[in-house]
């Protein structure tokens, strides 16, 4: 027998002794004869005594070898899925997990942004796990994919030869390009007839679509939580606020934008003509009072302006009614020795009158200072009556060298202007009770009406020739008597003049003819070319009023209507 032949049989041997013995349960024992290791060039032939050399691994192996790879799995679905299997700790570092050994878990997730040449797709980056955008405004680190379809930039394809495919040149002569650049080009386009829905995502951002090293880059608009001045608008959803609001916006010249709405007194309209209409601080109520010896007041909302209340004064026609600016009282006078005050709250009317000491047959005029503390008469003579708003008793009187026609309180209500016979302006200190300042007005030889403006230092001053002249009080009573500007676009007396809320727009009225009131823009002192409206369907104005905020213009006339406008300019009443 040769000595392969031999080292064959004892190999052969062994195994079935090592079979029968573990069959039995003994201990593995070396063979009897032993035999020596023969090496016959690279052949190595090994004998070991052991009953189990079949079986290479342990108990304890095979255990741990399936603890592991649970963990694996475990961790493989924590990383798709979530934390399933191993919720987060607190106070435990991710670190201290039992790491993954399947290799770079950057492979299992792909950013598709193929369409952005800055992400290093086609080239083979390493071992690099993050691709920098181009872009430096977005900086954006994005993963590698982990697969990248190696015959896109081998193939090429022709643009020029399939006509729907001509959209994608970027050159007239362009004709064939690259897959990956095809791919890019396809995902633009469709980006570009698809656009996403943008007022939905609430972290979006500029996103561009690059194909073939040109950028075509879609703007967006910032959207991000945050304060709105800065850009950030994705809470437009969750609010009830106007998405416009036009705060502060200069009012233009020239051509004045205005809609014509339903007659403010529609519901029951006057018989008589209208004398004063004025609107409540609420912006709704307003009251119109004329001729026929009824006070009525209506809520507008410019289109149906319901009648809310009337009061008829059976011994008094009324030639003015006034809101107090507080809103409580309405104080109503006509051609008679009293006036009478209204509480709106209690819904009663007290009349008052004659005022102690004065012999006044005529309580027409009055003016109402801001402050809603002192209400001004037009008293004879010259004479002012200052009249307490709360105890309606005569407190005080100024007294003008000339007639006193018009009146005017400042917009704190601490100083009143007066004008009249005498063609001269008067600055009166109420607190003191004293003419502080006299000056003439430019042009004038009787002044019949005056105003002030609402905020700034403007006011306005109205004679019997149709002239205004616009002042700078500040300028008026340091010595300068020439006026901002002189208004001529009436020929007769000026009766009624009011500036709006914001003092762009300047109201200037004759109640001598028809359709005889205009419209100034104040910023630039021109008047609007399309007011008043054509065909004189103003009829005869008699007085006006703007609502609080701007948004309405009403104008009662000598037929019984109270007009009413809108301006479109100012977006609330």
């Amino acid at each position: 027998m040769s000595l392969i032949s031999q080292n064959t049989f004892v190999k052969t041997k062994v195994k079935r002794k090592s079979k029968s013995k573990d069959d039995e349960g003994d201990e593995p024992t070396l063979v009897d004869h032993g035999e020596e290791i023969v090496e016959d060039g690279d052949l190595n032939v090994d004998v070991v005594g052991s009953r189990k050399k079949k079986n290479k691994r342990s108990q304890e192996e095979v255990e741990a070898m399936k603890i592991e790879e649970q963990l694996e799995m475990q961790q493989l679905g924590s990383l798709l899925f979530g934390s399933l299997h191993s919720p987060v700790v607190f106070g435990k570092r991710h670190d201290d997990e039992v790491e993954f050994k399947g290799g770079d878990d950057s492979a299992l997730f792909v950013m598709d942004r193929s369409g952005n040449n800055g992400l290093s797709v086609y080239e083979d980056d390493g071992d690099a796990k993050y691709v920098v955008g181009v872009n430096d405004e977005d900086s954006v680190m994005v993963r590698k994919p982990v697969w990248v379809d190696a015959e896109e930039e081998e193939a090429t394809v022709d643009i020029s030869n399939v006509n729907r495919l001509r959209k994608l040149r970027k050159e007239e002569d362009e004709r064939v390009i690259s897959g990956s650049a095809y791919v890019a080009r396809l995902r633009a386009q469709h980006a570009k007839l698809n656009p996403a829905t943008k007022w939905a995502q609430l972290d979006s951002s500029k996103k561009g679509y690059d194909s073939d090293g040109d950028s075509e880059v879609e703007n967006d608009e910032l959207v991000a939580n945050g304060d709105r001045r800065s850009g950030n608008f994705d809470d437009v959803l969750q609010t009830n606020e106007e998405l416009v609001v036009k705060r502060g916006a200069k009012l233009l010249p020239g051509i004045l934008e205005y809609s014509r709405l339903v007659d403010a007194n529609v519901e029951d309209p006057s018989n008589a003509r209208i004398n004063a209409v004025q609107f409540h601080r609420n912006h709704q109520l307003l009251l119109t009072a004329g001729h026929d010896k009824k006070l009525r007041f209506f809520q507008i909302d410019g289109k149906r302006n319901k009648m809310m209340d009337t009061i008829f004064f059976e011994d008094c026609p009324i030639f003015n009614a006034s809101f107090l600016p507080d809103g409580s009282q309405v104080i109503v006078s006509g051609r008679r020795k009293f006036f009478y005050s209204v509480d709106i709250s209690k819904g009663s009317v007290d009349k008052i009158g004659p005022l102690t000491g004065r012999e006044e047959k005529s309580l027409e005029f009055f003016e109402v200072s801001p402050d809603s503390r002192t209400i001004a008469f037009v008293g004879n003579e010259g004479y002012i009556l200052l009249v307490s708003s709360k105890t309606k008793e005569l407190i005080g009187t100024l007294k003008m060298n000339g007639t006193a026609r018009s009146l005017a309180f400042s917009a704190d209500g601490q100083k009143l202007l007066s004008s009249g016979g005498d063609g001269q302006i008067y600055h009166w200190d109420l607190r003191t009770r004293t003419c502080f300042h006299k000056g003439v007005d430019e042009g004038s030889l009787v002044g019949t009406a005056l105003c002030t403006s609402p905020i700034g230092n403007l006011f306005a001053s109205g004679s019997d020739s149709g002239i205004v002249n616009v002042y700078n009080r500040d300028e008026f009573l340091g010595g300068n008597r020439k006026p901002m500007k002189k208004i001529d676009n009436l020929t007769t007396e000026v009766q009624v003049m009011k500036f709006n809320h914001d003092a762009q727009i300047l109201a200037i009225c004759s109640r001598n003819n028809k359709s005889s009131l205009k419209l100034v823009h104040v910023p630039s002192f021109t008047v609007f070319s399309n007011w008043p409206p054509p065909n004189r369907s103003l009829s005869v104005p008699r007085c006006l009023d703007f609502s609080p905020a701007g948004g309405f213009m009403a104008i009662g006339n000598a037929a019984g209507k109270v007009q009413l406008y809108k301006l479109n300019h100012y977006q609330r009443a």
